[in-house]
């Protein structure tokens, strides 16, 4: 394809060099005319491994060429990567100031040159940036649709500094975030032939997918750095320690607890979250993201409180009230804690969980129910029915084959607030009534 590539940083100049490697033919803009002569000379803007070698290599068989016109790029194109800076403002807000200004010169252009082009934003935007200003914007300068006149996709990248060159042959996966299917084929084939699968989602999803990736793995390396200086602060050695949480294939590096849903509970995670925070500070150890894992889980669990609030309602069913599905567990359960939560609001609650009965609980189980919701005898319904029947507004925090089999359809019955994405979230999200809590 004949491609123009905007920006000619790290991303802008990688993506450019790598594609025109790929056999395309592309053209760089930059408004810096410095950069735009070393690509012209056959020399990367940027220090990156291989890049150099690249750059020279496809300069000097003319599939690369850089310049500062924005016409004379769109003239020779059919497809335009995006790939200006986003950063921070002081405020932390993202700076759009660049897109919003390459988008208006390439929207003035396509104006211009006539005919279908596809413009592929890669720079890093939150959700909702393409679609809310920078569609508009080429809307107003081309005079014309998106998806119709001109096509528009999102395709974040993924390449770390350093080995920007070998992350972009050997990407661990390609997303294109496409506003109509031929945006993105268009996209699919500038990438066909490298390894990993793609996943063409809608654009919003495209440009949450970056941050969800960028997030996780600040998390990793703060939480395996606090652990790591809880560790020495004990005398353990936390390079040991990690050899063998990583040998956890089953739970630790998986998809495990990366599905959003309910709060966390139970009698290990929170005591034992509780235990290591104390230990850090006896040890006078700053651990801010471990201390901080039960605040954020009970804010969670605010956000279920706040959804039967919003509802306006006073008679409330709750499906579930184990800590896991398939026990009697009541030890720290967010079920139990939301349970007491209603009630202490003055909420008419009824409660179904087909493993729960008073008459069976023992020990630490019964003591903590006896504790924390001392009235769950006359807030305990025999079946799912009298809960339907009694509740306004039901919160399903269970995956029981004998709820999800009785919950109304259509928007009729009870409204319903989902606390595990049930089986069918996704086509009852258009359902009124119904309400996901994180999705």
């Amino acid at each position: 394809m004949r491609v123009s590539v905007f920006g000619l940083g790290y991303v802008g100049c990688v993506s450019a060099a790598c594609l025109a490697d790929m056999g395309h033919e592309v053209v760089g803009v930059d408004v810096n005319r410095v950069k735009v002569d070393l690509v012209n000379d056959g020399r990367a803007p940027v220090v990156e491994e291989r890049i150099g070698e690249l750059v020279a290599e496809v300069v000097r068989t003319g599939r690369l060429r850089a310049s500062t016109d924005v016409r004379e790029a769109i003239a020779d194109s059919e497809v335009s990567l995006v790939c200006v800076g986003t950063p921070s403002e002081p405020n932390g807000s993202l700076c759009t100031t660049y897109l919003e200004r390459v988008t208006e010169q390439i929207g003035a252009a396509l104006a211009e040159r006539g005919g279908r082009q596809t413009v592929v934003f890669r720079s890093t935007m939150l959700p909702g940036t393409c679609l809310n200003l920078l569609v508009p914007i080429l809307e107003k300068y081309v005079g014309g649709t998106a998806g119709v006149n001109f096509g528009v996709a999102v395709n974040p990248e993924f390449l770390r500094e350093g080995t920007s060159v070998r992350d972009f042959f050997d990407p661990p996966k390609t997303v294109v975030g496409e506003l109509d299917p031929v945006s993105g084929d268009v996209v699919a084939a500038l990438y066909d032939g490298l390894p990993g699968e793609v996943f063409r989602v809608p654009v919003p999803t495209a440009e949450a997918i970056k941050y969800a990736d960028n997030a996780f793995h600040g998390l990793k390396i703060g939480f395996a750095n606090e652990l790591g200086a809880v560790c020495q602060a004990l005398g353990v050695d936390s390079h040991q320690v990690m050899d063998v949480f990583l040998a956890d294939r089953k739970l630790n590096i998986s998809p495990a607890y990366l599905r959003p849903g309910f709060a966390f509970g139970g009698s290990c995670l929170p005591k034992d979250l509780r235990s290591l925070v104390h230990a850090a500070r006896r040890a006078d150890v700053s651990v801010p993201i471990l201390s901080h894992v039960l605040p954020s889980n009970s804010a969670h669990l605010d956000r279920a409180v706040e959804l039967v609030e919003r509802t306006g309602k006073r008679r409330v069913g709750l499906f579930g009230l184990s800590f896991k599905p398939g026990t009697d567990d009541l030890r720290e359960s967010p079920l139990v804690e939301l349970a007491e939560r209603l009630f202490g609001k003055g909420y008419d609650l009824r409660i179904h969980d087909a493993n729960v009965s008073l008459s069976r609980l023992l020990g630490a189980n019964r003591e903590y129910v006896e504790t924390r919701l001392p009235h769950l005898a006359q807030l305990l319904a025999d079946s799912v029915g009298d809960v339907l029947e009694h509740a306004e507004v039901c919160l399903v925090g269970t995956r029981d084959p004998a709820v999800l089999s009785a919950l109304p359809h259509g928007g009729s019955g009870p409204a319903l607030i989902d606390l595990v994405h049930l089986p069918d979230a996704d086509a009852r999200r258009t359902e009124p009534g119904y309400v996901g809590l994180a999705w």
